[in-house]
């Protein structure tokens, strides 16, 4: 009997026509009926919170594979006794390339640059930079470690990790215990969030820790967004203490009226950090690779639970 796999993109159903398998164009976020019956489900994380109970009413199903590394959205969801997989090793280097882009873009002033550009006004501003600057990290995992590899040839007079356990990283970065961030935040000049989104981490970035950040520190959220207490942060921004540099947020998508739009000393990206071609290249091989094994009958990999 072949494995019915539900795909959200069309050049996986093609790819995936081979004997054994009957792949099945089913987007959890945009069909407008639940899925048929199927043994295994791949999908992308939906964009509309509201879709995502859809995977708990898929019937006969037996494994989940995710295209992306955050799984936290679908665990609620999930039956017993199915097998959830994701792309772990796919959208590390794309968020680390993202992140370094907005650090960079934040500390040399690139988005007054631009309104200088468009004013048609030739102003020489001097900045900070990346080069002596104390980094500070939180999440040491794919993600964290990739950012600190690309922050690495940059100089910075200090690069820490902040983990659950200490450690030194697989590219030499010291990593401390989170319970010691209280002391080292005041010295920070960035401070990149690249945790999941977990109970223990929701608003981690609150008052008192924001409160902990010095005058003109700039803040990088490439996690999620409920990490960072948006509440917390705004006045922060407005009052021009400190910068933010955001690619998710909280709530997100971001109403259009939302005060957080208008922040100074702040750019938004939505949510775009692993939208490369790359990344489609590599998690879309890593799904065929994935569906290929379990209609094999062999063991699969990048196994959550």
């Amino acid at each position: 009997m072949a494995l019915r796999v539900l795909l959200p993109w069309q050049d996986l159903v093609d790819r995936l026509q081979v004997p054994g398998i009957e792949p099945i164009l089913w987007h959890i976020n945009d069909d407008p009926h639940d899925a048929p019956p199927a043994d295994m489900l791949v999908t992308e994380r939906p964009s509309n919170p509201l879709m995502r109970s859809r995977v708990s009413r898929i019937k006969g199903l037996k494994h989940v594979h995710l295209l992306s590394i955050g799984y936290e959205w679908v665990l609620e969801h999930l039956p017993e006794q199915v097998a959830l997989t994701n792309s772990k090793g796919a959208v590390e280097d794309a968020t680390a390339e993202h992140c370094l882009a907005l650090i960079l873009a934040s500390l040399r002033q690139l988005p007054l640059a631009g309104e200088r550009q468009r004013g048609h006004n030739w102003v020489r501003t001097w900045t900070s930079s990346l080069h002596g600057s104390n980094v500070v990290v939180l999440g040491a995992g794919g993600v964290g470690t990739a950012i600190t590899s690309r922050i690495q040839p940059f100089n910075p007079a200090s690069l820490v990790g902040y983990a659950r356990t200490a450690r030194i990283s697989g590219n030499g970065t010291e990593v401390r215990s989170l319970d010691r961030l209280a002391a080292d935040l005041p010295q920070a000049d960035v401070v990149v969030v690249a945790l999941p989104h977990t109970n223990d981490t929701e608003k981690y970035v609150g008052r008192d820790f924001l409160s902990l950040m010095k005058d003109g520190a700039l803040l990088v959220n490439v996690g999620r967004g409920p990490i960072v207490d948006t509440e917390a942060l705004l006045p922060e921004l407005q009052s021009g203490r400190l910068h933010a540099a955001l690619d998710v947020t909280d709530p997100e998508p971001l109403p259009e009226n939302h005060a957080l739009w208008d922040a100074p000393n702040c750019i938004i990206t939505p949510h775009m950090a692993g939208d490369t071609g790359q990344f489609i290249s590599l998690v879309s091989q890593m799904a065929i690779d994935q569906v290929t094994c379990i209609a094999a009958g062999k063991k699969t990999f990048n196994v959550v639970s």
